[in-house]
């Protein structure tokens, strides 16, 4: 089922290309169909009984390697999310050449399917490589300026490379790089262990991104069609974290708490540089860009606090997370679409003639900042309890200090496209058409579910869990 799943969404991918070019609604509907029938057969599985691993052995010199698909936990929570951001980004597509354009937004989906299920680490480290190609080809594509596509190429294809090698490292000196979800092989020397570990580090930092890291994502998430920024900052900038739980914890388990404290600064410093930064920025593409920066950090401390509450609270975070960019990004877009700027000082009085527009915005910024009954406030809580319990008390002040930022800076957005003064010289605003309200609905459904009732997503059984749950 699984390897169907991955290989079925590649080749329906493949096929969104033989439309004709004056088949757009066609090619349109058909990736919303692919990306739907994904989503359905996800939800059918029983998170109690995951699929078994499929494994087939591709490579067996200079070490053993198997095109292996299994399903955990993390992967479950993200491979939803994945699927349900990429329909509502499907259905929100409004952009010339749609035939390339949807075939490229279901090569991705198909390349993060295979990462989060990967089970062998070169098949991890070559699909992470190859969920770059269809993003670069949407920047190039769709009016991204080629600095920022190159900028964005170049700094994730140099993470991409110390997996590869860090990859290779582990095979050559363990004999299979089959290991993910197993814990480890042999006991790993401390002669290559922090090597091997900080390669994977630096990997997963790029693509989160985490400061200082993060220079080649405010402009791209800016710049990307809004349908591509959903996706790319929902679920692909998760890859860095869940490479984090689902190697760093269980392979490395004992060179992770060495490399605590330096992940614990850098989370710091992103949480409170990037709420800074969101405070003042101008343009709301990157305000939610900066945000990103700052609850990405708050994720990552999250992560190496090594509380099993703070990690149940980081899943939950990264799924909520997910949920509320998204929903950001796409009803950004529609503003921008309707105004032809996103810039906050520029556009006021949207909520006069656009009611549902307005309570769409609402409803994302206020799961962005936390409120409580949606599933940021869920996740926060998570975490903030287990950095308490973890000993942390003060880095739990100073993350109150980021989520009071957030709701400045998401109500300062809010308040200055929907309340503030009218620009007379802006078009007449229609307001959100049914199928734009689809497209969100269920994101916010989503918030709802998960905001209620969290603990499905933190329950999930994942071996990461199984660890620190064992160490408390």
């Amino acid at each position: 089922m699984l390897t169907a799943l991955v290989l079925g969404t590649t080749l329906l991918a493949f096929l969104a290309f033989a439309f004709p070019k004056s088949a757009n609604g066609a090619a349109k509907w058909y990736g919303v169909a692919v990306a739907l029938a994904g989503l359905v057969l996800l939800e059918l599985m029983d998170p109690a009984a995951f699929p078994p691993d499929e494994s087939a052995r591709w490579l067996s010199y200079p070490f053993a390697s198997n095109f292996h698909l299994g399903m955990g936990g993390v992967s479950y929570a993200l491979v939803q999310l994945l699927a349900t951001v990429t329909v509502c980004a499907l259905l929100a597509t409004n952009v010339p050449r749609q035939r390339n354009f949807v075939g490229l937004m279901l090569l991705l989906e198909a390349t993060m399917l295979g990462l989060f299920l990967a089970k062998d680490l070169l098949l991890f480290a070559l699909l992470w490589d190859a969920m770059l190609i269809p993003v670069f080809l949407l920047m190039i594509g769709w009016s991204v300026h080629p600095a920022t596509a190159w900028r964005y190429l170049i700094y994730n294809v140099a993470g991409g490379l110390l997996l590869l090698l860090g990859t290779a490292t582990y095979g050559v000196i363990y004999g299979t790089t089959d290991v993910i979800g197993k814990g480890q092989v042999t006991p790993i020397s401390d002669a290559w262990a922090p090597w091997i570990l900080a390669a994977f580090a630096v990997a997963f930092l790029v693509k989160t991104p985490v400061f200082p890291f993060h220079t080649w994502m405010p402009d791209t998430y800016a710049e990307l069609p809004s349908p591509v920024a959903a996706v790319v900052s929902s679920v692909q900038s998760k890859a860095g974290l869940y490479g984090f739980i689902a190697i760093g914890l269980p392979l490395f388990t004992a060179w992770t708490h060495e490399f605590a404290t330096v992940m614990i600064v850098l989370g710091t410093i992103g949480l409170l540089y990037g709420a800074v930064i969101a405070l003042v920025a101008d343009d709301a593409k990157k305000v939610v860009a900066y945000s990103s920066l700052s609850h990405l950090g708050l994720i990552l401390i999250a992560i190496f606090v090594f509380n099993d509450y703070a990690l149940r609270g980081a899943v939950v975070y990264i799924v909520a997370h997910g949920f509320f960019s998204a929903a950001m990004f796409l009803v950004i877009g529609y503003v921008e679409t309707r105004e032809e700027t996103r810039l906050v000082s520029r556009i006021g009085g949207l909520a006069r003639g656009s009611p549902i527009l307005a309570g769409a915005m609402a409803i994302a910024a206020l799961a962005a900042l936390g409120l409580p009954g949606l599933a940021g406030f869920a996740g926060e809580l998570f975490i903030l309890t287990g950095v308490y319990q973890a000993g942390y008390a003060w880095l739990a002040a100073l993350a109150l200090v980021a989520i009071v930022l957030a709701a400045a800076y998401m109500l300062r957005v809010y308040q200055g496209f929907m309340h503030g003064p009218e620009q007379a010289d802006l078009p007449q605003r229609p307001d959100l058409r049914p199928l734009e309200i689809v497209a969100v609905a269920p994101l916010f459904l989503a918030l709802v579910l998960l905001g209620v009732n969290p603990g499905p997503v933190a329950n999930y059984p994942d071996q990461a869990y199984t660890m620190l749950a064992e160490k408390r």
